[in-house]
């Protein structure tokens, strides 16, 4: 019989819901985990919110304040799901309240917040789970199991992307994404965290990088603090500044010696969420897409007179695709990644091992992040390693300006 462990959440916006799932569905795909989710109380700004989680989503509690679900004797893990301005405060205090923390990234508007929040989840011995679940995706942990095996030999190139058009509309408000106060860095934190991770989970750590940045869209709609919890445009009114970039990109040095690049933008007209990876090696390669999350594309040179790529199929024997579909055809789907992420994170919790993505695996994407911001600043090649939290103060210098 599962022991029952108190969870919390704060902010119950799109991702605090899916947790929300995550939590009530794990049993359903994963029987044998020893923690059984009670879902004791929820935190939301907006009341309206907080009073829905606890008659729609089956908290048994709700309340205003975040601090309140952080103080709950009965909560023993928390989910934070709440904008980048609240992650250092809300991580921070709950690691130093013994709880276990599942968090969104960036994990703080600025790496140097991400760097605080791992001081404190390792000082005090809590276990943590980063909201880096592409990693999870079967058919990319088959591709990881494929490339340290060395099947499609050494590793010399790697492409990684995400482009994605939720903020492509000028029209699209001015929340708190687009400014240095609530958000931070803009696509450097929201979205190329996951190819920075995605490309050291798979490749290995990186050492070097050499960046660029621009703001297309410069301004947008003002709309009032708290207004929306999602993207959404506004017709007429004032027009503000836009604080963080738009678009950033840049080569990458493997300290194993492959090269590659990245990129990311959320003005890219086009793509919805094309977000993914192109590995090439000396004897093979393979590449793999998001918006084909059950597909991965397989080339390898072994001498059966094959020249091309092939698809491969989830099925059974990959990853955990088989707690979720019978067999190979039948798609996993985004909410399933969470699940995963969820079973991770409690089973972290009941024996006390670790397992990715973590705190540990955060701190070092945003290693890579805090070298390519600088690297925008300086417009030369930068080495990845320890932060002097330069980041945050050039962040408040530029105010939204390319680079």
């Amino acid at each position: 019989m599962a022991r029952e462990i108190g969870i919390g959440t704060v902010s119950l916006g799109w991702m605090g819901q899916l947790h929300t799932r995550a939590y009530r569905r794990l049993l359903d795909h994963y029987p044998e985990c020893e923690l059984r989710p009670r879902l004791v109380i929820a935190a939301d700004a907006v009341e309206e919110r907080a009073r829905d989680a606890a008659d729609r989503l089956g908290y048994e509690g709700w309340t205003t304040d975040w601090r309140e679900v952080v103080e709950h004797p009965e909560v023993e893990a928390v989910s934070i799901a709440a904008p980048n301005y609240l992650h250092r405060e809300v991580a921070v205090a709950a690691a130093r309240a013994g709880k276990h923390i599942w968090l969104e990234k960036p994990c703080g508007r600025y790496p140097s917040e991400t760097y605080d929040i791992g001081k404190a989840v390792g000082e005090a011995g809590v276990m943590s789970m980063i909201g880096l679940m592409y990693r999870h995706a079967p058919v990319v942990e088959y591709a990881k199991e494929i490339i340290a095996a060395g099947e499609i030999g050494e590793i010399t190139h790697y492409r990684g992307y995400f482009l994605a058009d939720y903020a492509a509309d000028p029209n699209g408000a001015l929340t708190w994404r687009y400014k240095l106060g609530g958000a931070g860095l803009g696509v450097l934190g929201d979205i190329m965290p996951h190819s920075v991770d995605m490309a050291q989970n798979l490749i290995g750590p990186i050492v070097g990088v050499s960046a660029q940045r621009e703001t297309f869209i410069r301004t947008r709609p003002e709309v009032p603090e708290g207004m929306g919890t999602g993207h959404f445009t506004v017709e007429g009114g004032t027009r503000g500044t836009v604080e963080n970039e738009d678009y950033a990109s840049g080569l990458v040095r493997f300290e194993n010696g492959a090269r590659g690049t990245m990129e990311s933008s959320r003005t890219c007209v086009g793509p919805h969420v094309r977000n993914g990876f192109e590995v090439n090696g000396t004897r093979g390669a393979l590449s793999w897409d998001f918006q084909r999350l059950n597909e991965l594309e397989l080339y390898r040179t072994d001498g059966t007179g094959d020249r091309g790529y092939r698809t491969v199929y989830a099925a059974p024997g990959m990853g955990d695709f088989d707690r979720f579909q019978p067999g190979a055809g039948i798609s996993m789907g985004y909410d399933d990644l969470k699940v995963a992420e969820a079973e991770r994170f409690l089973s972290s919790i009941a024996d006390g091992r670790q397992r990715a993505a973590s705190i540990h695996e955060i701190v070092s994407t945003m290693r890579v992040v805090d070298a390519m911001e600088r690297s925008c600043e300086t417009g030369g090649w930068e080495r990845v390693g320890d932060s002097t939290g330069a980041t945050a103060a050039a962040g408040e210098r530029r105010a939204g300006g390319g680079a």
